[in-house]
């Protein structure tokens, strides 16, 4: 506390923290400590103010993480119900369900629902396909066809004989893995170079007796991360597989065959033109001389994206020189698919099939292409090489 000299004689003391002057120092004395409480009241009120806001936020927080915890328990169940894994029964239960739902609207008669359950029951028994969704003889009207087309195609490739399965009753929205994995082994069927591959296979498999093979293949030893993804049961499930699945049911029946994963476009626009080189080198390698029509002895490619999965049956090179693939899609109802053994002049059934660049844009494709028999040394390879790494990426 200051004082000055007015020089009448009158003490004068100034307060420290603001400009009053007085002249009793029992009253600046009172006036400082008014300032000093005034001071603390302020200061406490301020740790209350940030206690209440450290609490409001620490319950903001717990809020945010219990409905992050929630939408993920959410996103987790969709997920398995989508990948098939949350124990809603498989290919059987769906195909009742689905007849029953066909029965109570009027679109099939009760007597048609018992004999379809008893033969499905029946094939179920002998782990063997019905049938009732394929379509043969699609690959031999092609090479009719193209023979006399003179329009637009300059050279196209096919595959060996392959049948169409479209999805059925029992695996609509989640078969396709399965009906390409038939669709693939219905070639290899044909080819004597798989007879003894495949001499416990002399018959196309129901998708059940598919899933049994993979869990077989896993029993094994292939493919332990993605056997502990499906817990190590397919069987009675309606999980998704995709293109690791089908290499390690294949490479543990002795078919050799690689995973191709192109994991990014190469093209503008998203497109993928390295993956359709790739289709066109495998189905030319072995091809000479200049043939408008190359009927190659080549099985089918399994391609896979996120999502969906389809069969590679040939390659057309455009007279402009561009490529379009030629797929057989599981989702293709078997009525479209008979459509193309009918000989058709202008080839309009044909867009069923055909894939240019610019129709294939997801972000990532993978491939599993069949090139021959394993010995069971190369088996016993392949199988501990799997446990690290199954697929070779395209850069």
């Amino acid at each position: 506390i200051s004082s000055s000299d007015t020089g009448n004689d009158e003490q004068l003391y100034e307060c420290p923290m603001c400009c009053l002057t007085c002249t009793n120092i029992q009253i600046l004395e009172e006036h400082v400590d008014l300032h000093l409480e005034e001071q603390s009241f302020l200061e406490g009120g301020n740790i209350r103010d940030l206690e209440l806001a450290q609490q409001l936020q620490t319950e903001e927080d717990k809020w945010q993480r219990s409905e992050e915890d929630k939408r993920e328990r959410e996103e987790f169940k969709k997920l398995r119900r989508q990948y098939g894994l949350d124990n809603s029964g498989g290919y059987k239960q769906q195909f009742l369900k689905d007849m029953e739902r066909e029965v109570d609207k009027g679109r099939m008669q009760p007597f048609e629902y018992h004999k379809r359950k008893a033969d499905m029951m029946e094939c179920l028994a002998f782990g063997i396909d019905d049938g009732k969704t394929k379509t043969t003889g699609i690959i031999e009207a092609l090479c009719k066809y193209y023979q006399n087309e003179n329009k637009d195609v300059r050279r196209v490739w096919l595959s060996t004989g392959v049948d169409h399965f479209q999805s059925s009753l029992g695996d609509r929205g989640w078969g396709c893995g399965y009906r390409n994995f038939q669709m693939l082994l219905s070639s290899l069927l044909q080819n004597s170079l798989y007879n003894d591959c495949l001499q416990d296979t002399t018959l196309i498999p129901s998708i059940p007796k598919i899933q049994s093979m993979i869990e077989d293949a896993w029993k094994e030893g292939f493919d332990p991360q993605g056997a502990s993804h499906f817990n190590n049961k397919l069987h009675g499930s309606k999980a998704w597989i995709g293109a690791c699945e089908i290499y390690s049911l294949l490479t543990s029946l002795r078919i050799k065959c690689q995973i191709i994963d192109f994991h990014k476009p190469t093209g503008p626009m998203g497109t993928h033109p390295r993956l359709f080189e790739w289709v066109l080198r495998y189905y030319s390698a072995d091809s000479e001389g200049g043939a408008k029509v190359v009927c190659t002895s080549k099985p089918p490619i399994y391609l896979q994206h996120q999502g969906h999965s389809r069969t590679v049956v040939g390659i057309e090179e455009k007279k402009n020189k561009t490529l379009c693939l030629l797929l057989f899609d599981p989702g293709c109802p078997s009525q479209e698919m008979q459509k193309l053994l009918k000989q058709n002049s202008d080839g309009t059934n044909l867009k069923l099939l055909r894939k240019f660049l610019g129709s294939l844009k997801e972000k990532q494709y993978q491939i599993v292409a069949v090139d021959g028999v394993l010995s069971l040394e190369e088996k016993a390879s392949r199988c501990q090489a799997s446990q690290v790494l199954t697929s070779e990426k395209i850069p």
